[in-house]
């Protein structure tokens, strides 16, 4: 079973009594012993794949480190490739392809047995297999130096404020902090870190799960709701997504803070963003840039011709579609952001200078833009199928009949309004912990209402994070 929030501030804490009192090494040990019980309470067999992770891609940095022969190298780096990506293959697509490819052959008129396993997802698979790849191809293209540390290197593959959602991140930035001592935890850290973690509890408990139930309602009787409820529907998915996964990205850096630990930024205001390249700029950073640095630039970036650049955007947000999930509705969803992308880039002005500056007036129209084109694209992500988003996006366009979800505006209205303010302090302060230059008083009735509104949202179901699936 999967730790809940009390069990996972539990563990926390007791991680924290012991780690004030450590040296590093006794550090390291608790927190990895910390992070196999917060992963093994999900399914302690996938254990096994942590651990095969972690061992092949150690013993392969090792041995890019010992040696010059550029033969020898590639085939330690396909080595690394191989282990990583079979085993993601195998656990999170076989049965996606087994699938496609007797629906193919029925196609076809060929008669074919379906061949499929009760494959189980392991939980964060996707995010700390492309961490590991990330640590032996920076070593393959001599970009960091490989560790004989194996506890800190564990530490990395299978720290657990990180480890089911991200951030992924570059073992040049985060391994090294592992491996040297750590400074005493500051009172500055500590009010930064947990206020990161208040404000992450309430982009989920408020922002999120408020809005689950009717997301799930209407998507669910997608063939039927009026087109007020689905237009709704989908901007409360919208909203919800980002609640939930900036939520758990913010509770994952106070976490990793409170313990001397600094992971990156994941989102930075994606919904103020004023086009569709800044979007994926400011949008679940840590997977745009490992694709953009081991997937777009290997295949060519912008360097060759325009065609060719549009090529490559295609195909990296086509499998940033299928990272997520093994669906051809995610496929449909990366390929979107891979059109709007490319026509992006084919007629966009320099976008270099001023992209973090608060918006202004006359960014208003451009910003509605950029995020309805996103919306329309979760409409895809968020569909059980192909014929569940055709009747949410065809109910939309003929105005469908159908009463006014006025309830839910209700809801929607003042969230959607708190997720703006929280980004707009954010933007102009260039901080996330903005909030904290406030003057005392502003701060306590900010806080107080926070801690109001996750009391009185906190008594409803409990939502697992959404991207604890992918």
């Amino acid at each position: 079973m999967a730790f809940n929030s009390v069990q996972y501030a539990v563990l926390l804490l007791v991680v924290l009594a012991v780690y004030r009192l450590s040296g590093r090494r006794v550090q390291n040990v608790v927190l990895l012993v910390a992070s196999y019980v917060f992963y093994g309470a999900w399914d302690w067999r996938f254990l096994s794949l942590l651990w095969v992770s972690t061992l092949v891609d150690y013993v392969v940095g090792l041995r890019l480190g010992a040696t010059n022969d550029p033969l020898r190298r590639r085939r330690l780096l396909w080595a690394s490739m191989a282990s990583n990506l079979g085993i993601l293959g195998f656990f999170k697509y076989f049965n996606f392809f087994a699938e496609s490819a007797t629906a193919l052959l029925d196609g076809l008129g060929l008669e074919a047995d379906p061949f499929t396993l009760r494959v189980v997802l392991p939980v964060g698979i996707s995010f700390y297999t492309f961490q590991t790849m990330s640590y032996t191809i920076d070593i393959y293209r001599r970009e960091m130096e490989p560790t004989r540390d194996l506890l800190s290197f564990a530490v990395f593959v299978a720290f657990f404020p990180q480890l089911v959602a991200g951030p992924i991140e570059r073992a040049r930035y985060l391994l090294p902090q592992f491996t040297t001592d750590r400074r005493p935890t500051t009172g500055t850290q500590f009010a930064t870190g947990a206020y990161l973690i208040f404000i992450g509890l309430f982009k989920k408990v408020v922002v999120a799960d408020a809005l689950a139930p009717f997301v799930q309602d209407t998507f669910a009787n997608a063939g039927t709701a009026g087109w007020m409820q689905l237009l709704v529907g989908v901007y409360a998915f919208s909203l919800q997504i980002y609640g939930d996964f900036s939520g758990y990205s913010s509770i994952a850096r106070g976490s990793a803070r409170l313990l001397g630990i600094d992971l990156m930024v994941n989102f930075n205001q994606p919904y103020l963003s004023r086009n569709i390249t800044e979007f994926w700029r400011t949008w679940h950073i840590s997977l745009s840039t490992w694709l953009r640095d081991y997937l777009y630039i290997p295949l060519g970036g912008n360097r060759a011709s325009p065609v060719t650049t549009r090529r490559n955007l295609m195909i990296t947000m086509l499998l940033g579609g299928l990272w997520h999930g093994a669906a051809w509705t995610f496929v449909v969803w990366g390929g979107l952001h891979g059109i709007y992308l490319a026509i992006h880039r084919r007629f966009r002005m320099d976008i270099r200078h001023g992209e973090t500056a608060a918006p202004g007036l006359r960014d208003i129209p451009a910003i509605l833009v950029t995020f309805h084109l996103v919306a329309l694209s979760w409409v895809f992500f968020r569909a059980d199928g192909f014929s569940q988003a055709l009747d949410v996006l065809t109910g939309i366009v003929t105005f469908r009949p159908g009463p006014v979800p006025y309830g839910t505006l209700w809801v929607l209205l003042p969230v959607a309004l708190a997720s703006l303010g929280i980004d707009l302090v954010q933007r102009r302060t260039g901080r996330h912990e903005g909030l904290l230059e406030w003057p005392a008083p502003a701060r306590g009735l900010v806080y107080g209402l926070v801690a109001l509104s996750i009391v009185v949202f906190s008594g409803q179901p409990v939502v697992p994070f959404l991207y604890f699936q992918f």
